[in-house]
């Protein structure tokens, strides 16, 4: 009877009907909405601000491969400025530009050693120091001899920079990003590159003697930059784990991860893979008497390094005035009007990469590049081969070149370091990422240093020929060698190479299982 006034509400409390308590009730569950918005907040707050740092700390990385990049472009224009000034020949014109890359495989076998022994970070600032020593001596090089020592020394200071800043990328990024963000070394390659083709374009006015000391002079800027970012980037925290240094480590990943508790199974991964390495064997002897997963990581990673460069992508950039020379373009400042076109299009074309890489996969872009590229390359031979000088093969010509290097960018360009520096294990991961780039320096160099000599044997439309057969041959090797690691982190990419059905391509990848979960 005394109950009557009373009735249970919505919510299981009892109230008086004509004050039902989940009026109090209403205003809690509000209070918990203002507090999940605020927590929303803070959430979207830290994943905004992680971006954008691990963002700048990839592209201060990069900064040493604006110099490559910068070097293969001005040299293709200030080549020619050089021959008049200095009376060279042909063959020390091949020297001169080939050299650099050979060199370089000093920097490159140096950089994995120095980069476990003094750091990722520090690494890269010792590169920058040598190469603005190089570049100051080229500069001011009053003979062919001062001139190569300058360009020896550059070439020990990019063979460092190259290795190093796609394993340091890949080591601070996460996993969800980590493809784009590793392939920004070979978008600051692009840049340079264009950047040293618009210098060739704005300083072919300037007498013999002082054009091509001021573009070679101009490659000396980034490296500045580079010395105030190494007190901006923290040190990767996977080479802090191997120092024991966790504590500073766990403080790394809380800035480039979005949330606590990826940070502690990040960590925990990191110390499971640097404390399952065979520490009493040395790398060396490692890598020299690899187990088989190693050997089919470095078949892997050493094979597309080689293949990015044995398809003639430098030889394009290094003597594209001498390419369009051969389609019939006679003007030195329409051929250097030209080679800009072809700057523009290799650095435009790896945004898509960047768009791409961590959506759809690795494997597809190399697929798409490396047939793509196979194409152009084709069609290059045939029409310097069958076609007669004049606007049509000039139209051609220029198409062809543009649409292999767009087609090197979309896919080999990028993907090729992304992988490198993903697929080796935490231990070995400095050395075999320099292994690879010693194999990608030497085809360079051996390309560059032989292509006017080989061109002029068989003529520039059976050399392409040449690089179309070694392109097709690619598309296999990435078809038999290559696994796909988008959506792993590294660890897990280290184990997908110990399961040999899983590397030759029986494995289900994540990104489905979670597709077909979702489903």
């Amino acid at each position: 009877m005394g109950m009557a006034g009373v009735q249970e509400n919505g919510h299981g409390e009892m109230g008086l009907s004509d004050f039902p308590l989940g009026s109090k009730n209403k205003y809690k569950r509000m209070d918990s909405d203002f507090t999940d918005d605020d927590d929303q907040y803070q959430l979207e707050r830290r994943k905004k601000s992680t971006r954008k740092y691990v963002f700048g700390c990839a592209v201060f990385a990069s900064l040493n491969n604006v110099l490559l990049g910068y070097d293969v472009g001005v040299m293709s224009g200030a080549i020619l400025f050089i021959q008049q000034d200095l009376k060279i020949t042909e063959v020390q014109q091949e020297v001169l530009v080939g050299v650099l890359s050979i060199i370089s495989l000093i920097g490159s076998l140096a950089g994995g050693r120095t980069s476990d022994a003094i750091g990722r970070k520090w690494t890269m600032g010792f590169a920058a120091v040598i190469f603005q020593i190089g570049a100051a001596v080229m500069t001011i090089a009053p003979s062919f001899e001062i001139l190569m020592v300058g360009r020896i020394l550059a070439g020990v200071g990019i063979g460092f920079g190259v290795m190093i800043a796609p394993v340091y990328i890949a080591e601070i990024s996460p996993t969800i990003a980590r493809g784009s963000l590793t392939s920004f070394p070979e978008i600051f390659i692009n840049l340079g590159i264009l950047l040293g083709y618009v210098s060739n374009y704005a300083f072919s006015g300037l007498s013999a003697h002082i054009s091509w000391r001021v573009m070679l002079a101009v490659g000396i800027l980034p490296s500045v930059f580079i010395g105030v970012a190494l007190f901006i980037i923290p040190e990767s925290p996977r080479w802090l784990v191997l120092q024991n240094r966790v504590e500073e480590a766990r403080l790394v990943l809380l800035k480039t991860n979005e949330n606590d508790s990826e940070v502690e199974e990040r960590l925990a991964e990191i110390q499971q893979a640097a404390g399952t390495a065979d520490t009493d064997k040395p790398v060396w002897r490692e890598l020299l008497s690899p187990s088989p997963a190693l050997r089919r990581m470095l078949i892997t990673g050493i094979g597309i390094q080689c293949f990015q460069q044995i398809t003639g992508i430098d030889a394009t950039v290094y003597y594209s005035p001498a390419i369009f020379k051969a389609a019939g373009i006679e003007d030195e400042s329409k051929l250097l009007a030209a080679t800009v076109a072809v700057g523009v299009s290799k650095t435009a074309f790896i945004l898509i990469a960047i768009i791409l890489i961590d959506k759809v996969g690795r494997k597809p872009l190399l697929y798409v590049s490396t047939i793509g590229m196979t194409t152009c390359l084709l069609g290059m031979g045939i029409t310097l081969l069958l076609m007669k000088e004049g606007s049509i093969s000039i139209a051609l010509a220029i198409l062809f070149v543009c649409g292999n290097v767009a087609f090197f960018s979309v896919g080999i360009g990028p993907v090729c370091w992304v992988l490198t520096s993903e697929i080796f294990p935490l231990r070995l991961r400095a050395q075999a990422s320099g292994l690879g780039a010693v194999g990608n320096r030497m085809c360079s160099g051996l390309i560059a240093m032989s292509f006017l000599s080989v061109s002029r044997a068989i003529t520039v439309g059976g050399t392409f020929l040449i690089f179309s057969v070694i392109s097709a041959l690619s598309i296999a090797f990435v078809y038999k060698h290559v696994p796909e690691t988008k959506g792993k982190s590294l660890e897990q990419i280290e184990l997908l190479f110990q399961d040999e059905y899983a590397f030759q391509g029986g494995e289900v990848q994540l990104g489905d299982v979670e597709h077909l979960v979702q489903k």
